[in-house]
């Protein structure tokens, strides 16, 4: 993996990305103990070579793996290969870049026809009137 390919036109380049193994956590016997197969993904936004647009969403998410900084701290620990564990990293960081560069429709407000209100309206006087038929009858 020379760049990670976020779209057609951007790409980043891995000398970006330093990713430090570590000892992964939890239960795994020996094999935890001894070998470092986690890994500590850090990847600095703002001395990215991202485009302006994609600097300023990721900074503005309200996400616990951007800090203060603008540094993205992505932790794989799932596989006990550490070269599957770099692998995941990479997928969650792609994914975490590309999801700021869906922008939302904006929403058309839309009234209900004059057909609709009716029947509304119609359904709501036939349901009140079903349940004045189950009052008491009263003797006056």
């Amino acid at each position: 993996m020379a760049e990670l390919t976020i779209s057609n036109n951007v790409k980043i380049s891995e000398d970006e990305i330093v990713c430090t193994p570590i000892r992964a956590q939890g239960s795994g016997g020996q094999n935890v103990n001894k070998v470092s197969s986690a890994i500590h993904l850090r990847f600095d936004i703002r001395q990215s070579s991202l485009p302006e647009f994609y600097k300023e969403r990721l900074q503005a998410l309200n996400d616990s793996r951007i800090s203060d900084d603008g540094i993205i701290v992505i932790k794989a620990q799932q596989f006990r290969s550490q070269l599957k564990n770099k692998e995941d990293a990479f997928l969650r960081l792609t994914l975490l870049i590309r999801s700021v560069s869906y922008t939302e429709k904006s929403r058309k407000k839309t009234k209900p026809s004059r057909n609709a209100k009716k029947k509304r309206t119609d359904s709501k006087t036939k349901r009140g009137r079903i349940k004045s038929l189950r009052k008491k009858v009263s003797n006056d």
